[in-house]
């Protein structure tokens, strides 16, 4: 047979075979970039490809109808895939009705954008980090943005290590004279300015309500870092001065009494560090105990029903239930100050320690997880940035992609 007649056969033949098959990527430890891997599920979303994310089943895998050009993708990223007759699909859709796993349809990709200032470097931030190794497009925004009415056009949004509180990342002691530091402040007071404030904080404030209101109307929210603390002591704090130094004058007296609970996504009962020379923001974050538990420590995803609670098992998707400790600005958050309807996603067990949390607020949906970044135990300022090239199996970095994710989902079903 002639290689022209061997080509003809196989156009003829590998469709028919091909009908009504899977193409399969595995998120086990059998999966070779793991990252890359939701660029590829997110990728098929832009292509007009329905996803249904397993939920429990190889680590989180994902499922779609077999397409040489997905498959090609894969390979082109160093993506593990697999393809699956019909007859295998149906056996793993038989395991996952009689187990603690489920299909979750995802069927549009969420716009996305990062809330972060224009002198924020891109490799500073492990959300920026990870939707740029994943190959997953975002927007960036800042406060002219957000002021203006943006938030509505974005179905997930992440906060860079933002200090809505206005005091610049609490960096005074340590870094006023640093040129970075000088420059921030000075394009801070200057945006404030021009956007109609006498003080950063009452622009962060500002902001911060524009998220809350944001979230309100149905948005998904993820914070690291500071920026999960910061901006529910913003909501907390609308119109009170709780910036001792940087603003100028003093604080409102008795601020820490006239905080406001009930306009928080997750946090209650907590009190402002009222000292502008002290690295942290509220007695909220537990860096301290942290750092004293060392790099060895380690918190644990917490395990939930795939059928009953199919929020959470998305959220903590991943190849292991424990993960490497890592420290932030927020590495965590202390236990006692969480609101009730807070679900706890991952913590380390036997201390007031709580990493990651989610909560359904209103229509919408907010993420905190502690921490700067996955791979590094202790980031400094400076640090040259995380090569994912290195991590390409992260399991705390594959919490972040989750919650990039989790939008493309049939939420109107998933709401509880």
């Amino acid at each position: 047979m002639c290689r022209s007649q061997i080509k003809l056969l196989l156009g003829i033949v590998l469709p028919l075979i091909l009908h009504g098959s899977k193409l399969l990527i595995p998120m086990d430890e059998t999966q070779a970039d793991h990252l890359r891997a939701y660029g590829v599920a997110y990728h098929a979303l832009e292509e007009g490809i329905k996803v249904e994310w397993l939920l429990n089943y190889k680590g989180g895998s994902f499922l779609m109808d077999y397409y040489p050009e997905i498959e090609k993708y894969c390979n082109l990223r160093g993506v593990t895939c697999k393809v699956l007759s019909e007859s295998k699909a149906n056996a793993i859709y038989e395991k996952i009705s009689r187990s603690n796993m489920e299909r979750i349809l995802l069927e549009v990709a969420p716009k996305i954008a990062v809330y972060a200032p224009p002198f924020a470097e891109p490799w500073d931030d492990a959300v920026r980090l990870a939707l740029e190794y994943a190959g997953i497009h975002y927007d960036v925004i800042w406060d002219p943005e957000v002021l203006a009415g943006v938030l509505k056009e974005y179905d997930w949004i992440h906060l860079h290590h933002e200090d809505f509180t206005g005091q610049y990342g609490k960096f005074y002691a340590s870094y006023r004279n640093a040129p970075w530091f000088k420059r921030q402040v000075k394009y801070n007071k200057k945006m404030a300015k021009r956007l109609g404030f006498k003080k950063v904080w009452q622009l962060k404030h500002a902001v911060a309500e524009k998220f809350r209101e944001y979230v309100e109307n149905g948005g998904f929210l993820f914070a690291m870092c500071s920026a999960t603390e910061t901006i529910d002591i913003a909501l907390a704090a609308q119109g009170i001065d709780i910036v001792p130094l940087l603003d100028g004058d003093g604080v409102t007296p008795n601020c820490n009494s006239l905080l406001d609970y009930s306009r928080t996504f997750a946090f209650t009962g907590f009190k402002v560090d009222l000292n502008p020379y002290r690295y942290r923001h509220s007695d909220i974050d537990v860096t301290q105990e942290a750092y004293r538990r060392g790099p060895k420590t380690y918190f644990k995803l917490n395990n939930f029903s795939a059928k009953y609670d199919p929020i959470p098992t998305m959220l903590t998707q991943c190849h292991t239930k424990w993960l490497k400790e890592f420290l932030g600005q927020t590495t965590g958050f202390r236990r006692d100050l969480i609101k009730k309807d807070v679900i706890i996603l991952a913590d380390v067990p036997g201390t007031e320690e709580v990493k990651y949390i989610y909560v359904d607020y209103n229509k919408g949906f907010v993420s905190f997880y502690g921490g700067h970044d996955p791979e590094d135990y202790a980031h400094y300022v400076g640090e040259k940035p995380t090569d994912l090239k290195l991590h390409k199996n992260s399991p705390g970095y594959r919490l972040i992609l989750n919650n990039v994710l989790f939008p493309a989902a049939r939420v109107n079903k998933l709401k509880t």
